[in-house]
């Protein structure tokens, strides 16, 4: 049974982006649960004890119905360096519950603090990140993400997005990279572009 992720961030009692986050569940549960009864996760949270102060990450695992919810402190990550990997993990709307990929590619980072993964010769994301970068101009994001994130469709229906193909060799044509997810902001890990390891090689 394939079972699913969504990762909330809970602000001082609020939960963000709610509503892309039901759409996400919802899409996942047409394509594998097409009969299951679809919850509605604002009232399966508002049962919940929830912690009303501070930043949490809430984690909501699915399949037929809703399995867990569970809340953890959450501290942004420091991220300072990136490692050009390359991977063939499947671009979905969704995300799965099994982190295995994710988690061999991550292991691939080396002295670096995450990777920056390449597929086909694509920009796409980082193991547990979007990504966008800037060109001087505008901030474009790769169009085949392997994460459908629910903050990148937020920036992109805002218009602070560029959604586009990079390829690998164009990234010394970029400023900045700047990366994102439902529980860090667009402004949160912004990094000059030579953070990313091997970047001279491609000049």
């Amino acid at each position: 049974m394939c079972q699913f992720l969504e990762t909330i961030q809970l602000r001082d009692g609020q939960f963000m982006r709610l509503p892309r986050h039901q759409s996400r569940l919802e899409r996942a549960m047409a394509d594998f649960y097409p009969t299951a009864i679809v919850p509605l996760l604002s009232n399966k949270l508002a049962a919940t004890s929830f912690p009303t102060d501070g930043l949490y990450k809430c984690r909501v695992i699915y399949d037929s119905e809703i399995r867990l919810i569970e809340f953890h402190p959450y501290v942004h990550p420091i991220i300072s360096t990136l490692k050009i990997v390359e991977t063939d993990i499947p671009s979905l709307p969704y995300k799965m519950a099994d982190r295995t990929d994710y988690q061999a590619v991550s292991a691939l980072k080396g002295d670096c603090d995450d990777v920056l993964l390449i597929k086909n010769g694509l920009l796409t994301d980082t193991s547990y990140c979007n990504v966008a970068l800037f060109d001087g101009e505008n901030w474009v994001t790769p169009l085949k993400p392997l994460i459908q994130g629910v903050t990148r469709a937020q920036l992109l229906e805002d218009g602070k997005l560029i959604a586009k193909d990079i390829k690998l060799e164009e990234l010394v044509n970029f400023q900045k990279i700047a990366l994102f997810n439902a529980l860090n902001e667009f402004e949160s890990i912004q990094l000059e572009i030579s953070a990313i390891s091997a970047i001279n090689i491609l000049k």
